[in-house]
């Protein structure tokens, strides 16, 4: 079930948030993600958020601001089983056009969104780890 993210629910969706992250960016040191984590816990009440709930487990979430896909975060035990894909879809739903950035080298994430139709529109350095990430955009 895809629902609305509730502010109780922080702490989990956080702690998804960082593994997440840890796991799928070898490539960027972990003291990165857990020094973010602090301010990314303060702004996310602020993105409109959903949540994919299984048993009265979340197992993953995905947050916007407008048209922007923040991340989209699998709980790490769930990915593979079509929930990122359960959640894009349901955002498409509501947008004609959505937009995105991902680190080049998450090739999984990369092929993931090439897949569900979008396009590479750009390609720029993240300031804050050096690392390139591609502009992605998909319109209905």
């Amino acid at each position: 079930m895809i629902r609305k993210f509730n502010i109780d629910e922080l702490e989990t969706v956080m702690k998804i948030w960082l593994e997440t992250n840890i796991v799928a960016h070898v490539f960027i040191s972990e003291d990165y993600w857990q020094g973010n984590y602090e301010q990314v816990k303060m702004m996310l009440p602020d993105a409109t958020v959903f949540v994919y709930e299984e048993n009265n487990l979340i197992l993953g979430f995905i947050g916007l601001t407008e048209n922007y896909i923040a991340g989209i975060f699998i709980d790490t035990n769930s990915q593979s089983k079509g929930i990122g894909k359960v959640l894009l879809d349901y955002v498409k739903k509501c947008h004609s056009e959505l937009l995105l950035q991902v680190y080049k080298k998450n090739s999984r994430a990369v092929r993931f969104y090439l897949r569900e139709g979008f396009v590479v529109s750009n390609e720029q350095i993240d300031k804050n780890t050096g690392e390139a990430e591609l502009v992605m955009n998909w319109t209905k």
